[in-house]
């Protein structure tokens, strides 16, 4: 997957101990764009959970560093891996985990752990998570912020505005329910799990979220 730079933002607060940051389009398969944006979890033990890291500009950095201690690198699937090892670069000391399917894609990348349905001890307190599997294009992991009351999806729910493809991409996008009126599992993704019994177990972990949290 390869980059087409804009103008990254830098840090906003999005809820009570998150926030987010805008990165650059990229461009995948069939030339296809996308937006990037990633998120900071301040946790309750101290340091920093990255969730699904963008590029890593100076101005970002500047303001990461401001918050605190980056200790994670979280890519949440196996297409969000771009700008991971800029990160583990630049923060040689955080550790890494990988969903899966990732590690076989990114032997650069020195992997601490995997990723899986038991939140690791050190953001057990803060997060909660989901693997989805079955789908043959990618295994997602959900995440769920306690404090702001967020859940984390990635490439399972998308929800572009109509004008952003361009040409025949608008027509495949409105197709593929990626512009449709709310956010939605595009009709790839549908189409993409082989193994519904496991998706669905996924789908009522997540709905059993806590409605008080």
């Amino acid at each position: 997957m390869g980059s087409n730079v804009q103008m990254a933002g830098s840090l906003k607060e999005f809820g009570l101990g998150i926030w987010i940051a805008d990165g650059p389009i990229v461009t995948a398969a069939a030339g296809f764009h996308y937006p990037t944006r990633m998120a900071v979890i301040g946790l309750s033990g101290g340091g920093l959970f990255i969730w699904s890291p963008v590029e890593l500009t100076n101005e970002l950095r500047a303001d990461v560093d401001a918050l605190g201690v980056v200790r994670f690198l979280i890519p949440p699937n196996s297409l969000h891996h771009v700008f991971l090892a800029d990160w583990q670069r630049g923060y040689p000391d955080a550790k890494v985990y990988a969903p899966p399917g990732l590690r076989e894609k990114r032997r650069d990348i020195l992997f601490c752990g995997e990723l899986g349905d038991t939140p690791a001890a050190d953001w057990a307190d803060d997060l909660d998570q989901v693997v989805v599997r079955g789908n043959r294009i990618t295994t997602e992991i959900v995440f769920f912020h306690r404090a702001s009351r967020t859940v984390l999806f990635t490439d399972l729910i998308q929800h572009f505005h109509a004008g952003w493809f361009k040409g025949w991409r608008a027509l495949v996008a409105r197709l593929d329910l990626m512009v449709a009126a709310e956010p939605s599992v595009p009709r790839k993704f549908r189409a993409g799990f082989t193994d519904r019994r496991a998706a669905r177990a996924a789908l009522q972990r997540i709905h059993g979220r806590p409605k008080e949290c």
